[in-house]
This record gives structure tokens, sequence and C-alpha cells, in this order.
């Protein structure tokens, strides 16, 4: 990997051979290692990236990337040359969920290039109406204890590191940026305009907020799907449903007819 690979992308494990990529985007003020693990869960036909994303892990003391477009246009750049010598598929949990959405939109456009699958989890669909009231949130006016309690209440962070204080700081003003980053990515959905022709899988868990799934339907042309997992906003992370999601991914990815 050379350095702008490095810097973004973690795999665990290299499978020069593998069929496709997955792709792997986390939660606002998420981490790669969890989803960066899911590649021992995967055979050797799948090679699981993850982006990084500016301002944390060993991105630490780069500034934290100021909208959507540049963390697009960072991804794009770094992952043109794979993306287009071997077929790939995406994974976003989240706020993951939406910049996946927004690269796979990008690379669309301006390459003519799809994933085989856009697997989209915990998220509404982008153009959904239901995306409104995030916009809305003025981030830098709430209050730690506020966004403390959210992250807490959400999961998805180990409670271990919200005990440090100077951790706990970091992964406040994370997700605050992560969420400035999402009210600068707006989607609107041209009358006659289906984007995609791949199939997209929608997940959410059974006990996390409802969220607007059936709207990926006009988003493409192929077959959409959806599936409740036991569990709140991060089922994901639930030994159970990991196995679930990776062999389900696995069956649509060998399904996709590569």
């Amino acid at each position: 990997f050379f350095s702008g690979m490095e810097k973004l992308i973690v795999c665990a494990h290299r499978r020069p051979d593998a069929l496709c990529r997955l792709i792997c985007f986390p939660w606002a003020g998420g981490r790669t290692s969890q989803l960066a693990q899911w590649s021992t869960l995967f055979s050797n036909s799948v090679e699981v990236l993850c982006v990084r994303f500016p301002g944390r892990e060993s991105r630490l003391n780069e500034p934290f990337a100021k909208d959507m477009a540049s963390i697009v246009n960072e991804i794009t750049s770094v992952l043109l040359k794979e993306l287009q010598e071997k077929p790939f598929a995406f994974f976003g949990h989240s706020f993951g969920s939406y910049v996946s959405f927004a690269v796979a939109l990008h690379l669309k456009e301006k390459h003519g290039l799809e994933p085989v699958h856009l697997f989209s989890s915990g998220a509404h669909a982008p153009h959904s109406e239901a995306i409104i009231p995030i916009r809305r949130i003025s981030v830098f006016d709430a209050k730690e204890e506020e966004i403390l309690a959210y992250i807490q209440k959400a999961g998805g962070t180990p409670p271990e590191l919200l005990h440090n204080k100077d951790i706990m700081k970091h992964v406040i003003h994370t997700v605050k940026q992560d969420v400035r980053v999402l009210q600068t990515f707006s989607f609107e959905k041209a009358e006659m305009n289906t984007p995609f022709s791949c199939d997209i899988t929608c997940f959410n868990g059974s006990d996390d907020i409802p969220h607007d799934l059936q709207a990926w339907q006009e988003l493409t042309s192929g077959d959409t799907a959806f599936y409740k997992l036991p569990g709140g906003h991060f089922y994901l992370l639930e030994p159970s449903n990991k196995i679930f999601l990776t062999k389900h991914i696995t069956r649509c990815i060998e399904n996709a007819g590569l």
C-alpha cells in the first residue's frame, strides 16, 4: 500500500486473489477496529478494507474533514485504481452509510463505476425527510453531557473509554465533527433519476429508532432487501449478528455473479 492508502485504509488481512473487495465505512465518532476485524469472518473470496476518516487513530493530527465533498474526494482519489481493477461492495453503518452512498454516487457520476452491492445499516435513505431533523441539530451548541448521554445510549463506544476524560472529550468532539460533515450532505432525488442498478440491502437493529428504509428502493433498479436484527443501534457488534451479517454479505457478493 502506498502512503495515501495506508493513511486512509485499514486492511487486517490482505487477500490479493479475492474476487471482490468489501469497503466498510464506520459510524460517527467510530474507529476502524471493529469493522476491519470482520475480515476474520470472511472467506478468501472477499478482501475487507475499512476507511479511516481524518482526525482519529493514526490520523489524529490531521484536521477533521470540513464537509462530505472532501471525504468523498479523498476516498475516490486514493481508491480509484483499486475500484477500477476489481469488483467492490460497500458496507456503511449510520454516518458511514451516508458516506458510502455519497462515494458510490460520485463514482457512478464521474467514473461510471458502481458497487456490485450496497449494504446500508442503521440509516435512513439519504433523500428521506427523516434526515431533516439531523440537519437541524446545532451540534456545536449541544452540551457535552447531552452528546455523551447520546453516545452512551446508542452504544458502540466501550464504556471503559468513556471513563477516561481525555478520550471522552475526543470522542465527543469527533462525533460533533462527523455530524457537521453529515449536515453538509444533501441528496435530492430527481423525478426519474435512479442512480444505481446494483442490489441494496438495508439492516437495522430491532430496538433502534425506526429508520426510513423503504425509500432506498427508489435509488436502484436492482432488488432491495430489508433485515431487522436483534439489538439497538449497535446491533452489528453482537457476535451472533456479526456472523449473520458476514454470511449474508458473502452470499450477496457471491450471487452478484462476479
